[in-house]
């Protein structure tokens, strides 16, 4: 109860967080990093941490008789241990359990991990979540304060509308080609996530014990063997029974030693979560480098640009948009990509359609007969003006 009361609370929280209007500042393929990975690993660092506070983590059987808590603690704390070579013998009549057996010197696999399993749940969910953090920093808000009046389902007139949309273009084509340094931290923070997710991949198999990196293959290819000729590699990695020596002295003096079998009730819930992050980080791993490809053909191609424009936003005539990419560069496609994700799509095409008259004509009134006159003073009497005149003079090469 408690724990559901806890990933309530996370729920709620995460839940209140999104129900805020706020600026678009990434891709989707961003947000799957630091939404819904860091969600997903602190939860399961919550589940796991519950566990161990509400639950008995490990639970050991040996015979000693008094101070059977004081095994529990002590193979805890320390680590427990299996038996490689006991794995592929038959239960029941050769072990007693995969892994167990009697210990005639050979080669142990001892088990450390199960005790930084939320540490290290928690650190990866930070590590997901840094990329965002760092982007943030760079943005410095410039989009909200762009954006602002703009985003979502609006009802005014047709001057509001106007008003806003000349101001939005009044700022573009002061700040043209001052947009690149942003643009580069975008980019930079795209290529993290990229290599965070790699980076994660092996961080894991190393954590336990270089096993993570064929974990899930080995799981697909063992459900599809003959249940009489296989051996779970969840049981490998995650056993639910160790082994545990304990030493201490006798009446006499000697040394005595116990052999306590151990019951690792927390493995179910490991096993299961490190094979949904197998598949989660390989899906994450693919995503975050098509994202980055196409991040890549934006910045090489300008055609790629173009297409964008034409058909996501289903803004413009060839001519029309080729003209616009001309004249911007990468930076200002950027800021225009993101308007477009944060306008709703009449407000994008008005605002594209004066940018092009503007770039073209100037701001001039007879510059086109179907021109709105340009109106800078909307711009300057615009409470959010200064602050756009701050980053325009922060983005200065």
């Amino acid at each position: 109860m408690a724990l559901f009361s806890l990933v309530s609370a996370v729920a709620g929280f995460v839940k209140l967080r999104y129900l805020i209007d706020k600026a678009v500042i990434d891709n989707f393929v961003f947000r799957m990093h630091y939404r819904l990975t860091s969600a997903i690993l602190f939860l399961c660092c919550i589940i796991i941490t519950a566990n161990n506070l509400l639950g008995e983590p490990i639970s050991c059987l040996s015979e000693l008789t008094n101070g059977a808590h004081v095994v529990n603690t002590f193979c805890w704390i320390t680590s427990t241990f299996t038996l490689p070579g006991t794995l592929a013998k038959p239960v029941g009549t050769h072990v007693a359990h995969p892994g167990l057996g009697l210990d005639e010197g050979g080669d142990k696999r001892y088990h450390q991990y199960y005790q930084w399993v939320p540490f290290m749940l928690f650190l990866q969910g930070l590590l997901f979540y840094m990329p965002h953090w760092m982007w943030k920093q760079w943005e410095e808000g410039k989009m909200r304060l762009i954006s602002e009046g703009m985003r979502g389902t609006m009802v005014e007139t047709k001057q509001e509308r106007q008003a806003k949309i000349e101001r939005i273009v009044q700022y573009l084509t002061d700040t043209m080609h001052l947009h690149n340094s942003y643009a580069a931290g975008y980019f930079f923070c795209e290529v993290l996530n990229f290599v965070n997710t790699i980076g994660n991949i092996f961080f894991v198999d190393v954590f336990l014990g270089g096993s993570f990196l064929t974990y899930g293959m080995n799981v697909v290819k063992w459900s599809t063997l003959n249940q009489d000729e296989r051996s779970d590699p969840m049981i490998e990695i995650f056993p639910r029974l160790t082994k545990c020596t304990f030493h201490k002295y006798g009446a006499s003096g000697s040394i005595q030693s116990y052999d306590a079998l151990c019951v690792l009730a927390l493995n179910i819930f490991n096993e299961k979560i490190y094979i949904f992050l197998w598949f989660w980080f390989i899906i994450l791993a693919v995503c975050s480098g098509v994202a980055l490809m196409y991040s890549m053909a934006i910045v090489l191609m300008p055609s790629t640009r173009e297409t964008i424009l034409r058909k996501r936003f289903k803004f413009g005539t060839k001519s029309t948009v080729s003209t616009l990419i001309r004249k911007t560069q990468v930076g200002d496609f950027l800021m225009i990509h993101l308007l477009g994700q944060n306008m709703n799509v009449m407000m994008f095409n008005d605002m594209l359609e004066e940018l092009c008259r503007r770039l073209q004509f100037g701001s001039s009134s007879d510059a086109s007969p179907t021109s709105v006159p340009s109106a800078p003073s909307t711009l300057e009497m615009s409470p959010i003006y200064p602050e756009i005149e701050k980053f325009s003079k922060d983005t200065e090469i």
